[in-house]
């Protein structure tokens, strides 16, 4: 029923109080027939009777005269008395067989004799039946007459109804100025939920205008020092004469500005409506990339005893904004990196855009993987080192489609693997 309209539920519901009503009608109409009939023939044969026994009284010489309807048994004079007659018990009897008719029989004990008056009723209860006939099919037609009519009038009734639904599915997220129009013989009640609606898609408006003036001021007003902090740092880093202690430094400062410019990216990005995220999206190749970034994080692995391995790297090329896979891949490999002492961390491609990564870190139990998964879930699995943290790349896999996996055990390392879409972002609609 989840997924019946609501007209059909209507018309099931009404159906059903129809068939119903119509039962209770048909029964107790036979209900009330039978007891009728019952009182109709008790007074009839009683009046009978009671004639036949005054005269009898008054008149000893008197004899009954059977018609060819109505017979008369009287035990000890009556010869023929037929058998279903003789263990009737006193009172009236309905459609009692014999043979191929139906009697209706009185029985009355009077002076110690025992009066038996029957009444053939074949052709009555013939015609009875032929009377429950037409009114059976009198029901059924005028069932089938209000069903038509219901379907008729229940739809016309919720026209209005399924109009307001048919405007609210068409609704478009990233079209403005739409409202819900309603007929004009809409009831009260649509009326104010058209009202409600209406205004909550121009409070809706308003606030998207407001969210989306933000992430433009945002990304200009924040991309704007990082520009100046990078293009600063590569200037003092071209000196020279830069003392090592300091060049070390603006090294650091530099890396910072470039995670920094990625995290804002990765959040505007997330800022986005997916549909809407094929305008900024790239074609490029993930075995070019994936070694780039491999050798942008080598510097994190100095002083451990870990090496960076690259594995096969087949041919594979990605639609998607180069600066959020950068970032992905980047953390991922940083996570790999900052869990690990000593050992070799090995990155590999898969055709299918399949990034694993294999650390010989600490590792962890399953309750702890389960953890991270509820954590990401929950949106609030944070940074415990460096990086953006695992729940915004969670967020960035439901964004884009992608699929975050972690597999580890205690002290036998963590695989980390990625599956992102060859195709893209779906395009925004037209």
């Amino acid at each position: 029923m989840a997924d019946t309209s609501l007209k059909w539920r209507i018309m099931l519901w009404l159906g059903g109080f129809t068939l119903v009503l119509a039962l209770a009608v048909l029964v107790s109409g036979f209900v009330i027939n039978e007891h009728a009939e019952q009182l109709v023939w008790q007074s009839l044969m009683n009046s009978e009777m009671d004639y036949f026994i005054e005269r009898r009284q008054s008149d000893p010489d008197y004899e009954w005269r059977d018609t060819q309807d109505l017979r008369l048994y009287v035990d000890g004079y009556s010869t023929d008395i037929p058998g279903p007659f003789r263990t009737l018990p006193p009172g009236v009897h309905d459609e009692v067989a014999i043979g191929d008719r139906q009697w209706v029989a009185l029985v009355e004990d009077n002076e110690g004799e025992r009066f038996t008056l029957a009444l053939d009723i074949t052709d009555f209860e013939a015609r009875e039946m032929n009377l429950v006939a037409w009114m059976l099919a009198g029901t059924v037609a005028v069932v089938i007459a209000l069903g038509l009519l219901m379907v008729w009038g229940v739809g016309r009734m919720l026209r209005p109804l399924s109009q307001l639904a048919t405007g609210i599915g068409r609704l478009q997220p990233d079209q403005r100025g739409q409202r819900v129009a309603l007929a004009e013989d809409a009831s009260a009640e649509l009326v104010v939920i058209a009202d409600a609606l209406n205004d909550y898609l121009t409070r809706n408006e308003r606030f998207v205008e407001r969210e989306r003036a933000f992430i433009d001021i945002t990304s200009h007003e924040l991309r704007t020092p990082i520009a100046v902090i990078a293009g600063a740092s590569e200037l003092a880093l071209a000196q020279p004469d830069l003392p090592a202690s300091a060049r070390k430094q603006m090294q650091r400062v530099q890396r910072t500005a470039r995670d920094v410019e990625q995290l804002i990216s990765l959040l505007l990005v997330l800022a986005r409506d997916p549909e809407r995220l094929a305008g900024i999206s790239d074609r490029f190749s993930l075995g070019e990339l994936l070694p780039e970034i491999v050798e942008d994080h080598r510097h994190l692995s100095r002083g451990k005893d870990l090496a960076l391995i690259l594995g096969p790297m087949p041919e594979c090329s990605i639609v998607a904004p180069l600066a959020i896979v950068q970032a992905a891949i980047g953390n991922l490999l940083r996570n790999a990196i900052e869990n690990s002492d000593r050992g070799q961390i090995h990155v590999r491609l898969e055709a299918d855009a399949t990034v694993v990564i294999d650390d010989p870190g600490h590792g962890m139990s399953p309750e702890e993987i389960s953890a991270i998964y509820a954590r990401m879930a929950r949106g609030s699995a944070g940074r415990e080192r460096g990086g953006i943290g695992l729940d915004l790349i969670a967020r960035l896999c439901e964004h884009f489609g992608w699929q975050l996996e972690v597999a580890s055990e205690p002290g036998r390392g963590t695989r980390t693997t990625l599956r992102l879409l060859p195709h893209g972002p779906v395009p925004a609609k037209t």
